[in-house]
This record gives structure tokens, sequence and C-alpha cells, in this order.
């Protein structure tokens, strides 16, 4: 498959997005130059630059230094949770769905030195090791139209939060205290929901599924949720007590009844659709009860190729809600993954050169702002009718 584009098509393209720009713009800046540097940001942000840090974009975009854009960044007088509303706005009235779906999950930055806003040895989900990084939670807006992210957050380590010559030289907020992932990612949904960002369901991969404290608070504001679960994950067992999730798989597996398993997808990948074996199993949370009218229910996910492949999932949702659609939303995972591919292949999400605390959420907020205008833009692609003869748009996705 491949896109064909005509040359009308990228001039439009373009004029959408220096409206974009400038209608964000106006609120942020009350001077002209900081507009006009913030919309050459943008547009070097999606520009094929081989590295986008400050030096290669000023470069590409034929500034004769980079201090325009080290200023917007690091000096500028500007709020980029202002612009990460804007985004977020501009997400939801392009691709929000009343069935959407928020996806958390944390991405990471390896960085030498330890003076940058949050660098620190710590585990880094890239590598699967120690390293020092900054680790940055993240939360994808996705629907049937499209994803990107909408929100975001530093990670702050115990060592810096308490640390108060670091965290002046890099510039945190007095006001930012230590505060776990999964703390980072209450606070996320919880703007979410006072901006009443539309959305029917909350997913994760296991390292949040596991904490009491977010389960809390999705059964407090009933939020349905679909989240990976370690194992371990305590229920309460039938006869009394606590008992892993891992032993309702042994029962399963126990009773040797092949009947209990679906085979379904939970979505397209880059192969086709992705099939597991699935059952579903009504549970109770060992000392958590769901939201009234709600009920927990179980999903093992097996590998139809390696049997003992296993992922378990637990589904916070209306009561009687059907398995497909369980289903469909533990597939919506890979949805923020797919947002980190492509923040950092392509849009420079970790290739920046600041320091301080205020620098790192504008330049990662105006990156959310580039993916946002790529999966908007690719959303209307199947907006373009047909020309008047009945041949397919040129904009259209077809096979050569």
């Amino acid at each position: 498959m491949t896109l064909c584009l005509t040359y009308d098509h990228v001039v439009s393209w373009d004029a959408e997005l220096s409206a974009l720009t400038a209608r964000i713009a106006d609120p942020l800046f009350k001077r002209p130059e900081p507009k006009a540097v913030f919309s050459d940001l943008v547009r070097g942000l999606l520009a094929d630059v081989p590295r986008k840090n400050s030096w290669q974009l000023s470069d590409h975009l034929g500034h004769p230094t980079s201090n325009r854009i080290e200023h917007l960044l690091s000096r500028a007088q500007w709020d980029a949770d202002l612009l990460r509303d804007a985004v977020r706005g501009y997400v939801v009235e392009h691709l929000g769905r009343p069935d959407g779906v928020l996806i958390a999950d944390d991405t990471a930055a390896i960085k030498k030195g330890d003076r940058s806003a949050g660098v620190a040895r710590q585990y880094c989900g890239l590598t699967g090791q120690i390293e020092n990084c900054q680790v940055m939670p993240m939360l994808t807006y996705a629907s049937t139209a499209g994803h990107a992210f909408i929100n975001r957050r530093l990670y702050l380590p115990e060592a810096w939060a308490g640390d108060l010559g670091r965290r002046r030289v890099a510039g945190v907020p007095e006001q930012v205290v230590f505060a776990t992932k999964p703390q980072q990612v209450i606070d996320m949904l919880g703007e979410e929901i006072a901006a009443a960002t539309p959305f029917r369901y909350f997913t994760a991969d296991s390292g949040y599924g596991r904490d009491p404290g977010l389960r809390v608070f999705c059964h407090a504001e009933r939020v349905a949720y679909v989240m990976a679960v370690p194992v371990d994950l305590p229920l309460l067992a039938a006869r009394g007590g606590a008992e892993p999730v891992g032993h309702v798989l042994d029962r399963l597996l126990a009773m040797g009844n092949n009947s209990v398993w679906e085979r379904r997808s939970c979505g397209a990948g880059v192969k086709g659709m992705r099939l597991y074996d699935w059952a579903a199993v009504a549970i109770a949370l060992a000392e958590q009860q769901p939201a009234d009218g709600y009920a927990h229910t179980l999903l093992i996910r097996r590998s139809i190729s390696d049997p003992g492949e296993v992922e378990f999932f637990l589904a916070h949702a209306r009561t009687a809600t059907p398995l497909p659609e369980l289903i469909s939303v533990a597939g919506m995972r890979w949805k923020v993954e797919e947002n980190n591919e492509t923040g950092k292949d392509l849009l420079g999400l970790t290739e920046y050169q600041v320091r301080r605390w205020d620098g790192w959420h504008r330049h990662v907020t105006t990156v959310m702002l580039a993916l946002a205008f790529l999966a908007v833009t690719h959303a209307h692609l199947d907006d373009e009718p047909a020309d008047p003869a009945g041949k397919a748009h040129p904009l259209r996705e077809r096979a050569h």
C-alpha cells in the first residue's frame, strides 16, 4: 500500500499547519517573535531532519544560530500546560469519539550527567535494565479515527525530590513533590475527567495494572478499564483468603476443557490480525470492590503458537459487557507504544538539549502537537471525495 499525493494536497497541509500553529500560538505568546519561532519549531519537528536537536533544527530552518529555539524552550515566558490543553482540544475536536480509550505507558530518554531534571540511574523500559535516564509517563487518546498523545509527566525520582540544590538548578517548581508513576497517571486521568475528554475505557500495562491506588481511583470515579496485571495479583479465593491470578489459569488447565477458550483478534498488527486464545472468568479482587453496576473479569490471553505464553488482564466494566469489547480494549494498549515510537523516530521526542523542568515540558508538548497534526491529517485522508470521473481520489491509500 502506498499513499499517492498531489501538489495541491501538500499545499493544503501546509496551509492547515500554518493556521493551526497561528491559532495555538496567539494565546501562548504576547510578542510576534516567539510566535514565529514556535511555528518554525513545529515545522522543523515534522521535517526530514536527521536529529531534532536545536542545532540541526535551526540549520534546517535557516536560523543563523540555535539561539532562537533555545530561547523559546528555555528562557521565553510561556506556559506549556496551556499548550497541552490546546493539543488536547485539537485531538478531541478531530479524533474524539464517545467510545475513545485513554492509554498510559511510560517511555525513557537515556541521558548523560545528573543535572537535567529527573535524570537518574533507574529502570529504563527502553533497554530493560538500569540506565542513566529520564522516565516519562505518557497518556494517549485513541479512537476509531486515530490516536495521539494528550498528556504527559516527567517522573521525578525520590533522590531528586529531596535534593533542594539540584531542584533549584533544574528549575523544578516548589509544588512538585515525589509521586510514583501510577500516581502521575492518576493525576492525568483526573485532568482528563475534569476536561470532559470523551472516553469509555482506560488501559495500561501491568506496571500500572498492579497498582492498587490506580484501581481504587478508577473504581471511585467509575472509570472502566482493561489493564494487564502480574501473575501474582491477589484475588479473593472462593473459600476465603487470597490467591494469585495464576491459580485461576491452573484450574482452567486442570479442567482440560478447551471450550473455555475463544480464538479472537485484539486488533490489527503489521502482520495482520493479532489472533490469540482468550478465556474470561468472573473474579473478585482481594479488598477491592468494583463500582456499583460494574464487575471485575479476569481475561487470560494465550498464544496460539506457544500456549505457554500467557498474559493476564483485569477488566472493570459494566455488568454483562460482552467479551469482544473487553478484548478490543486490551488490544488498544499498543497505540501508545506506536506513539512513543513515532515520537522518537520521526519527531525527536527524546532528542532535546534542555536541562530544566520548563524546557522539558515545552519540548515534549510541542512534539505532542506535531504528532497530533500527523494523526489528524491521516484521519482526514478518508474525508477526501472521489473525483467526478469516479476514480479513487489521489490522496487515498491504494494498492499498486
